[in-house]
């Protein structure tokens, strides 16, 4: 198994991880009575932060699936997981890490160095695209 199949592994667990974590956060508020079974919003706009933010946090990881995860599935798909296996898994690590601190804060510095996460992951998807556009459009 390449980092590029870990990585993308890794990512959709991650989302599985927190879809699963925002169904037990809701089950528990029901349990509680403190929200309604049929009175969230996808967004988790009105939840308490928490879990607002956890809403966000998984809704971020699959908004950011269609290019992270299309990269590697193209890269995969055509034999050239070896343009994305070296920095494969430290998206994953800049992903994770955004979530993370998303979860904890949202104050002025956790948004920032949630940004910078962020910024890690495009800088790396758009490396990824020079080198497949390189090799597919220059004839390799």
């Amino acid at each position: 198994m390449n980092d590029t199949i870990i990585g993308l592994l890794g990512y959709i667990t991650w989302i599985l991880v927190l879809l699963v974590w925002i169904a037990v956060y809701r089950t528990l508020l029901v349990a509680k009575k403190e929200q309604a079974v049929n009175g969230f919003k996808a967004d988790g706009s009105n939840s308490p932060p928490f879990g607002e933010r956890l809403a966000r946090a998984q809704g971020n990881c699959v908004e950011s699936f269609a290019f992270i995860g299309g990269l590697m599935l193209l890269a995969l798909a055509t034999n050239s997981a070896v343009i994305t296996n070296g920095l494969a898994l430290l998206l994953l690590a800049a992903r994770l890490a955004q979530s993370i601190t998303h979860l904890i804060s949202t104050n002025v510095l956790a948004v920032q160095v949630r940004f910078g996460f962020f910024l890690v992951q495009v800088g790396i998807c758009f490396y990824w695209v020079f080198l497949l556009l390189s090799k597919f459009m220059g004839g390799n």
